[in-house]
This record gives C-alpha cells, structure tokens and sequence, in this order.
C-alpha cells in the first residue's frame, strides 16, 4: 500500500499544484503556542498559518483532504476547534499531549464531527498511550520525530526510529486497532545523503505506516517563487517516491532487516556528527 502523502502550505495555488502531483493531504499549521519555546535555536519549519486559510486552501482541491494542525489544548480550544471545523478541515490533529484530559477533552468538543489525528511527540503521551487508545480507537496516530527526540533528549530527530521508540509505539497502535498511523518526514528520493530518502520509505512500509509529511527540502515552495518551477518539483518528487514504493511490492524480511540495520548505523554517524560539534 502506497503511503499517504502529506505536504505542509497554506497556498490555495500550491495547494492544487501538490494535489495534481498526488499529494494526498494538505497540511495546514495553525500550531504557534510554545512552539518557539521548544524548537528555539534549530531549523524546523515554524508556519504562519490561519484559520482563514483553511476555506481558501479547501475551495481548489477535489481529492486531498485538509489536515489542520490546532494548538495544544488550551483555555481558547473549544473556540478553534469549532473555527477550524467550520471553515471545512477533514481531519484536526491535536499536537503536544502531556495529560490524558488534554485528549479526553479534545475528543469531546470534535464531538465526531471531523476525522481526529493525535500528534504523539511528547513522553507522556507515549506513556499512557494504551489509554488514549481506549478514548479515541478510530482516531488516526502520527508519531512527530522532532518533539518526540527533544523529549527524550537526543540529538537527532530519526533517533527514535532507530533505537525502537518508534516500533515500539506502533506496536502499541496495532494492538489496541489502530491501522491509520504514521511518522516523520521524507526528502526527495534519489539524493545522496547518509540517511537516505529510500531508507526512511523502506522503514514505513516494513513498520506497515500509512503516512508521512513531505520535508521542507523534498519542497520549499516558501522560497520558489516560480509556480511552474514548484509543479516540476512536486511532479517528479512523487512520481520516484511511488516508483521506489513499487520495488519493495517485493521485498523479504531480510531485505527489510537489513535496511532496518542501515538506518541506524547513518542516524548513528549523524548522531556522533552532532554530538562533536
């Protein structure tokens, strides 16, 4: 099963171009709430995103849903939550669990009018996992790389996927039913890095993940001001990523392995790279 493909934008005109490409989701971000607090110093993607962005983003697509990342849960929840719903998101993702009322209450006030994401990137939401689980067993799960390695204290954000963190959430996922889960981001694939795009793709489907976001270097389209130049990227970007995706329609458990061993020997070296700076 090919993986769903997520790309973060609040343009209505990239929006479309992401979607004619095959892009499956349209991510927008509306997350600011002590985001710069956490991520202060590193290069991660912090959006400017709004809730009248939602309406304009949905009115070009036809076939990608929108995906609407909310704040944490906070005294002003209920009115985003209702705001983003009502200008038309498909799926609401409920970022940086740290109590399990926090997901109680969210459950409630989405109250099943749209599709629920809960966004486990932070230790606790790790730990009692079973338990949210057991509230919201229809909800999809994504596992984000960039909180969860600072919560544990690492360096690098694929840490947790080579030590086991994340097989060892999904095993939890998959015991308690969960199919619709997924993790991380992906780069652009045939580009020679240590920690390859293929590598990462090849991890996904052997863990049987079902989503994952589209990096910043797969696309930046916020510094491509040529839409044309953007279609170009975004077409041959998803076309080799679901052209790689066919060659493992055959692989073996010792192919999977062995890909398995490569992963963490790259986030090792990348690791003790960081670790002597």
């Amino acid at each position: 099963m090919n993986l769903k493909l997520l790309y973060i934008t609040n343009s209505p005109d990239v929006a479309k171009i992401a979607e004619q490409a095959g892009v499956d989701r349209i991510f927008i971000d509306l997350e600011t709430i002590g985001k710069d607090q956490r991520q202060f110093g590193r290069d991660t993607v912090k959006s400017a995103h709004s809730i009248s962005d939602i309406a304009k983003v949905k009115s070009v697509l036809s076939t990608s849903d929108v995906l609407v990342r909310v704040n944490p849960m906070y005294d002003g929840s209920k009115e985003e939550i209702d705001a983003v719903i009502a200008a038309g998101a498909d799926v609401v993702m409920l970022p940086m669990i740290t109590s399990l009322s926090q997901a109680e209450n969210f459950i409630k006030i989405v109250d099943g009018r749209c599709r629920m994401n809960m966004l486990i990137e932070t230790a606790e939401s790790v730990d009692f996992l079973p338990e949210i689980l057991k509230l919201a067993p229809k909800a999809e799960y994504f596992i984000g790389l960039n909180d969860l390695h600072l919560a544990y204290g690492q360096v690098f954000m694929f840490e947790p996927l080579a030590d086991g963190t994340v097989e060892r959430i999904i095993n939890i996922l998959r015991f308690g039913g969960v199919s619709d889960y997924g993790f991380g981001g992906v780069a652009r694939v045939g580009e020679k890095a240590i920690l390859s795009a293929e590598s990462i793709i090849t991890e996904h489907h052997r863990l049987n993940s079902r989503m994952v976001i589209l990096s910043r270097s797969f696309c930046n389209a916020l510094e491509i001001e040529d839409l044309n130049t953007i279609k170009d990227m975004m077409q041959s970007g998803v076309k080799n990523i679901r052209a790689f995706e066919k060659t493992l329609e055959d692989y073996t458990l010792a192919q999977y392995d062995e890909n398995r061993l490569r992963v963490i020997k790259a986030v090792d070296e990348i690791r003790c790279r960081l670790n002597s700076y």
